[in-house]
């Protein structure tokens, strides 16, 4: 959580939008903020009484970052557009009610359209959230108007038109619907329909503005008053539909905006790809010099990066010009110097800059954890950084009772909850070997069939006999190529891996090697306590504590020294005796006649 409060404090106070991440770079959450600092702040609040939602989005945070705008109004016109482009999991999750609803357009032949204020993964495409539910109606209304689409729900399968199953209802007598259920629509007709409604609920709006102004003109001219008024009106509220739509100017056209920052030693860049007005992309890049590259040659890697497989003839916003002879010929570029394009730069170059501020944090306030991790990964010659380490442990007295335990361990740390009793069961007598096989193999082929997550480093608690069993269950479940696995020897805390006949020694005070004995320890602990608890039921099942003058430890320590009942009567009496007295061998004995 440490890595996370710097993350906090080193936000501006600026109005912007927010992004969540976990742990895998997968985008949680979008959020709009006045203060960028506070708002997100009061997430980290024990005391702010969150949802259990999002106290469980909390939870999962890995990672920050934010755009910085130049109003309230514009985070939240910012925040639409990104949550209508990626549609995290919790902007659903946490707005899915009654004050946020969608446009939803159906996944079918001849689809449908409407409102509503459920989220459902059926294939359907959703637009939204939407803040008013007047605006929503408001839009309906027009789109209807403008695209007579069916309300109705029948199956319009090519099959069934043409067999006629259908009949035109009321809704094509008022002209809402031009009735493609009796094959009165062709379906391309239709979806050239569909399209334009795609347009309206992205912010395409040039195309619909002509039509509501061709249409308000053609009434006038028959003198329809009446409807051309209506039109007007239609036209009236798409004005401050896309007035509370769009960031900037609507008129400015389509552009590909770059902000650069540079402290000598990296370029900071922010992309944003600005459509139609609104801000629909934003992407940050950091690009470290090697050399003695100049700030153009930086710049024109970035958008290398970025437009290299984009085809479009839309204008490239630059804080600068490239070196003559760049890569990037069929590109149309221009560096605004006033008016809102000029704006646009110095927005990018504000998030360029905030960068640099956030990647000089992280860089400082390494966590402690990420750094033993990485030093793990180093000194015990890993592929990965093991964030997710599993330690196996068996435990027999004789062959009695033979138990066996799995801890596990997350960035360095214990994951009780995840811990793991084992019974022996196909093993008999005491063959740790066999054991280390038998619960390996029965780990993760559940973890397979379950589709639960795998750990990348298994640590066995012995020596190359033990690992080398534990291989054998790996590759039988065609995991051992996929899942670095290692022992530990007690004796001398060597390090052993499959197929190496050399142990590693770790320096004795390395973080490593106090990392693993730890696991293992723990592991150890584990399943002692479990032996003990089987071992304590095995006592009374055989009967020996029922001996009146035989306690419990007096049964534990003949059937830790000797074994069963049957071994006991086969033993020695002098031998007994040295271990629970004369006494109690003859009261024992008498008792086993």
């Amino acid at each position: 959580m440490k890595k996370l409060s710097d993350l906090v404090k080193a936000l501006p106070e600026n109005p912007g939008v927010y992004r969540y991440y976990d742990k895998n770079g997968k985008l949680l959450y979008i959020g709009k903020a006045k203060n960028l600092k506070k708002r997100v702040s009061s997430y980290f609040n024990k005391n702010a009484g969150h949802s259990n939602k999002t106290k469980m989005l909390v939870k999962k945070i890995a990672d920050i970052q934010h755009i910085v705008v130049n109003s309230e109004r514009d985070a939240l016109l910012l925040e639409n557009a990104l949550i209508k482009e990626y549609q995290p999991k919790y902007n659903i999750a946490l707005k899915d009610d009654k004050t946020y609803p969608f446009i939803k357009i159906t996944n079918e032949r001849f689809p449908k359209v409407f409102f509503t204020r459920r989220y459902i993964k059926d294939g359907a495409e959703y637009y939204g959230p939407y803040t008013s539910l007047h605006q929503v109606r408001s839009l309906m209304e027009m789109i209807k108007t403008l695209y007579p689409i069916r309300t109705c729900s029948l199956n319009l399968s090519e099959k069934n038109i043409k067999a006629g199953k259908f009949k035109v209802c009321l809704e094509y007598h008022l002209g809402n619907c031009l009735g493609p259920c009796e094959g009165l629509q062709t379906e391309e007709d239709y979806m050239k329909n569909i399209d334009e409604i795609r347009a309206i609920l992205k912010g395409k709006l040039s195309t619909v503005r002509k039509v509501l102004k061709d249409n308000m003109e053609h009434a006038a001219q028959s003198l329809c008053f009446e409807e051309a008024e209506d039109w007007k009106n239609k036209m009236i509220f798409l004005k401050e539909y896309m007035e509370q739509t769009h960031i900037v100017n609507p008129g400015l056209g389509n552009f590909h905006v770059f902000g650069y920052y540079d402290d000598g030693k990296a370029a900071y860049i922010n992309y944003l790809y600005v459509f139609d007005g609104t801000i629909v992309k934003a992407k940050n890049l950091v690009i470290k010099r090697k050399l003695d590259e100049t700030k153009e040659y930086l710049l024109e890697q970035a958008l290398l990066e970025i437009l290299l497989n984009t085809e479009t003839n839309e204008q490239i916003l630059l804080p600068f010009e490239l070196d003559e002879g760049h890569n990037l010929p069929e590109f149309s570029f221009s560096i605004p110097k006033i008016g809102d394009k000029k704006k646009l730069i110095d927005l990018a170059y504000k998030n360029a800059f905030f960068i640099k501020k956030n990647e000089i944090k992280k860089i400082k306030d390494i966590t402690n954890e990420e750094r033993v991790l990485q030093l793990m990964k180093t000194e015990l010659r890993l592929k990965t950084l093991p964030f997710h380490i599993e330690c196996f442990d068996n435990s027999n007295i004789q062959g009695n009772f033979p138990v066996a335990a799995m801890v596990v361990f997350k960035n360095t740390k214990p994951s009780r909850s995840e811990y793991r009793h084992y019974n022996i069961k196909t093993v008999e007598g005491p063959n740790d070997f066999d054991s280390m096989k038998e619960i390996v193999y029965r780990r993760y082929k559940r973890q397979l069939e379950e589709n639960a997550p795998l750990p990348q480093l298994i640590v066995i608690d012995g020596g190359k006999g033990q690992l080398s069993m534990a291989m054998q269950s790996l590759h039988e479940l065609g995991l051992d190529d996929k899942i670095q696995c290692i022992s530990i020897a007690k004796r001398l805390e060597e390090i052993y891996y499959p197929e190496d006949p050399y142990p590693l020694h770790i320096n004795k005070k390395s973080e490593t090697l106090k990392v693993i004995q730890h696991i293992r320890d723990e592991a150890h602990r584990f399943g002692i306590t479990f032996h003990r608890d089987k071992r304590s039921q095995g006592t009374i099942k055989t009967g020996l504590t029922d001996i009146k003058g035989i306690g419990t430890k007096t049964a534990e320590l003949l059937l830790t020294k000797i074994g069963s009942i049957k071994k006991i009567k086969s033993t020695d009496i002098d031998k007994i005796e040295a271990l629970i007295g004369k006494s109690k061998t003859k009261i024992l004995l008498e008792a086993l006649k």
